[in-house]
């Protein structure tokens, strides 16, 4: 799926840090001589993300696959930030495994037992050392306490704006998974650091499209479904529907959460069809869980879905058509929902 703000945030705030603390250290190496940092994607990200400092360096492999394998080749040192599974990140996961270099896993997704590492790591091509919290808020958070821990101060204003961003929309602006009392602690550096959290509000959520907008509530008045003897709710776009309005990426983000302000609507479901590409038979079909409380989704999603994540926002994906995805869904939601 596209880079999400604890992704982009992570992954330039450690663009930022290496560039700036190690880059000068001898520690990444270009094939100038010189030394450098680069971040990779596996897809393209929200243009509501294009305002963060240092976006622009972003390589897209999508975009440029044959740029990116040589960079992948030819790294010194991974950084694996936002991801427990190689797998998440497309082809250019087993680009990353090919190259026998140190591979640093940073990341508060839970589940890396049941990952493949294990199988990379005997071949000798698994991770060197990992940083997993799946208590941490979001990755952005374990990036802060490794870098305070390293013995830096979140003095550069870069640095702090990007994990802003991720802490801010890893828990929806502060709404879910933010009862810790360490991580205002952590918000007040980064204010103290020079942050303009509300323009990063602004950047990030008041920068809609009219056509936006409108699918948001064409979404919500003719394509949800309310399950109310399980307190579930369904909303489901086809790519005809999502072409209707001209859709960009990043232009569902969220809209699996507004159920949730439902009375009495403890889980919400969104599916999102993906045409299928030339030569894939078939559509991909997205996949968001959220609840609310002590309601797990990750497991269904896992078990059903191909995913996982978090016990209150998880991801998964099938592919095939929006229909039968539904079925899908329909045939195991009893089994999985606590009512």
């Amino acid at each position: 799926m596209a880079p999400d703000g604890d992704a982009m945030g992570s992954a330039l705030a450690m663009w930022h840090y290496c560039k700036d603390r190690f880059a000068e250290r001898g520690k990444v190496k270009s094939e100038s001589g010189k030394w450098s940092v680069t971040v990779i994607v596996p897809n393209a990200f929200p243009s509501f993300f294009d305002w963060m400092p240092g976006a622009h360096e972003i390589k897209i492999y999508e975009h440029e696959a044959e740029k990116c394998n040589k960079l992948i080749a030819e790294a010194d040192l991974f950084f694996c930030l936002d991801f427990n599974d190689p797998s998440r990140i497309g082809p250019m996961g087993a680009r990353m495994l090919a190259n026998p270099c140190p591979k640093i896993l940073i990341d508060h997704h839970p589940g890396l037992e049941r990952g493949k590492w294990k199988e990379e790591s005997e071949r000798g091509e698994g991770l060197t050392e990992i940083h997993s919290d799946p208590e941490a808020c979001s990755t952005c958070e374990i990036v802060y306490r490794l870098i305070v821990e390293s013995g830096e101060s979140i003095v550069d204003g870069q640095i702090a704006t990007c994990l802003y961003t991720g802490l801010m929309t890893d828990t929806g602006n502060f709404s879910f998974n933010s009862t810790r009392a360490e991580l205002y602690d952590i918000i007040a550096s980064l204010l103290r650091a020079g942050v303009k959290k509300d323009e990063i509000y602004d950047a990030v959520f008041n920068q809609y499209s009219a056509d936006r907008v409108r699918l948001t509530g064409y979404a919500l008045h003719r394509k949800m479904r309310i399950y109310p003897e399980h307190h579930l709710a369904l909303i489901t776009l086809s790519a005809d529907e999502l072409e209707r309005f001209h859709y960009q990426i990043g232009d569902t983000e969220g809209l699996v959460n507004m159920p949730l302000q439902i009375s009495d609507v403890y889980y919400s479901v969104f599916m999102r069809e993906e045409r299928a590409k030339p030569g894939t038979p078939k559509s991909r079909i997205r996949i968001s869980f959220r609840s609310q409380g002590d309601r797990p989704v990750n497991i269904w999603a896992s078990e059903v879905f191909h995913g996982g994540g978090h016990m209150n926002a998880s991801g998964g994906e099938i592919y095939g058509t929006i229909g039968q995805a539904v079925r899908l869904f329909e045939q195991s939601y009893k089994k999985y929902l606590k009512i």
